[in-house]
């Protein structure tokens, strides 16, 4: 019988093993005594499964990546939400808070099987879904990065282009369509390149990021005239509508958004750090920059200036905010070479045969096409809205068919081997019903912003929006249903080959 990868320890529950170290026999000799890999430079890797010599990665390099990815003007945009949708500023704050507490630990979850196998989130999947099926969840993958592109690239040129016009450089359409092109060259070259590149980019710019983030916003909260229990949902309905569509957008939800990114990059993660400092690392990682910024968002939209990105930053800093947003420009960059880098994945998942760095380069050439979309837009806020309830109709039942086939189902093993073999099968139809099944609760629960994007149940319930929760009930719920038999079976079958 095939050797089985352990994604979490055999002999532990996964709560028992999440929060204490994977034991040491866990490990090969081999990985226990093998030495630390050396620093790699282009990453040749597809999504074949990464070898422990091409593991350059750590616990904390996990953390600086996803802080650079969440330290992003986009985030004070989700934040101010709150107040636009009309809840107080401490009704946000908390709703931010604990949201973002469940979201970031699914996210966390996901990093440690990524970890564990060092397979790819999209290769990953071809466990629950099939080999063939997993190509569908991929092309999804794939247009959702190629899309984010576009709206983070959108955020730094309203950002730049507007505080450039504070202090006399105006150049219309030209002007920005000139940034547009800077901003895309630069990360696009770097997620051409790879983790290797990512991991010291982030690993070396995001302190800096992180410390002039943390002057900004003592200097904004300072200069700004913070309402702390002004609101206008009024009544209780209204303000539970708020909440779940806030919950949707920046609490739960954003964690979860990041979800079928995760594995992509702790599996450059080597074997000998344990489970529980990937899952925190990577967790923590989300959750800190994202709560903070959507908290910094919240605070300046409370003090009536709205919700768009320009009008925060300008509001609070006036002209001197240029020198600080020419490092805050590096957020959505440090965000977008993971979207490019993924997406490549993605699309190499599900069969396209070329280089990863050729596939990144087309994947930037389609979002800078994107982008041109976003830059006619004239109201940032709804199209952020929009996207984002769009992407969790298929993220959050994708997410919980995951979870319940690797943790559940699955008591934590996989075998490595099987997600590439040509004699596993190609289609898991039950896993797909799942989905699909899951795909039409969540829409049926959310409220979007036009009327195809309003479910029955969202509009019944004074458009309430629990589309994340309702898709991953019923998703992850029914697949345990229809497959559990079979996975006894199956575990049946392999303890009487060990006996």
């Amino acid at each position: 019988m095939q050797e089985w990868f352990s994604v979490v320890a055999a002999d532990k529950p996964f709560q028992e093993v999440l929060m204490n170290p994977a034991p040491r026999s866990v490990l090969s000799d081999t990985q226990k005594s093998e030495p630390a890999p050396m620093p790699q430079s282009f990453d040749a890797h597809g999504v074949e499964p990464i070898p422990e010599s091409g593991r350059d990665s750590s616990p904390r390099d996990q953390w600086w990546i996803w802080v650079g990815a969440n330290v992003a003007p986009i985030n004070w945009v989700l934040g101010a939400l709150g107040i636009t949708l009309g809840l107080t500023l401490v009704e946000t704050l908390i709703v931010i808070s604990v949201g973002n507490i469940v979201g970031c630990a699914v996210f966390g979850l996901f990093n440690m099987v990524g970890h564990r196998t060092g397979v790819n989130q999209m290769v990953l999947g071809r466990a629950a879904f099939g080999r063939k099926g997993a190509i569908i969840p991929g092309v999804m993958q794939g247009l959702l990065t190629m899309g984010w592109v576009g709206v983070n690239t959108w955020v730094v040129l309203d950002l730049a282009v507007a505080l450039l016009g504070k202090i006399g450089i105006h150049g219309g359409e030209g002007l920005k369509y000139a940034v547009a092109a800077v901003v895309m060259a630069a990360q696009l070259g770097l997620a051409a390149f790879g983790f290797y590149a990512i991991r010291t980019f982030e690993r070396w710019t995001v302190p800096a990021t992180v410390l002039v983030m943390a002057v900004m916003t003592v200097l904004s909260l300072t200069q700004a005239d913070l309402s702390w229990t002004t609101g206008t949902a009024e009544n209780g309905a209204d303000k539970l509508t708020a909440v779940t569509q806030l919950l949707t957008a920046i609490g739960i939800g954003w964690g979860i958004s990041w979800v079928p990114y995760s594995a992509d990059y702790s599996r450059f993660v080597p074997a000998r750090y344990s489970g529980k400092s990937v899952f925190w690392s990577t967790a923590l990682g989300m959750y800190v920059p994202t709560v903070w910024l959507a908290a910094l968002g919240a605070c300046l939209a409370s003090t009536g200036q709205g919700g768009d990105p320009s009008e925060l930053v300008i509001g609070a800093f006036g002209v001197m905010a240029l020198p600080v947003l020419l490092l805050i420009m590096h957020g959505p960059v440090a965000t977008n070479i993971l979207n490019l880098y993924s997406c490549a994945l993605a699309a190499l998942s599900v069969g396209v045969r070329a280089a990863r760095w050729k596939v990144t380069l087309v994947a930037g050439a389609v979002a800078s096409v994107v982008l041109v979309v976003f830059m006619q837009s004239h109201s940032f806020a709804e199209s952020f809205d929009h996207w984002m309830t769009s992407i969790l109709v298929w993220i959050s039942p994708w997410a919980a068919v995951m979870l319940t086939e690797f943790f559940i189902l699955r008591r934590g093993r996989l075998d490595v081997s099987q997600l590439y073999s040509e004699q596993g099968p190609a289609w898991r139809w039950r896993a797909l019903v799942a989905l699909a099944a899951g795909i039409v609760a969540a829409w049926a629960w959310q409220y979007g912003l036009v009327p195809f994007m309003q479910g029955p149940l969202a509009r019944g319930m004074h458009n309430t929006d629990f589309s994340w929760l309702s898709g991953a009930v019923v998703a992850g719920g029914l697949h345990y249903l229809l497959t559990r038999q079979q996975h006894r079976s199956t575990r049946a079958k392999h303890a009487a080959t060990d006996e």
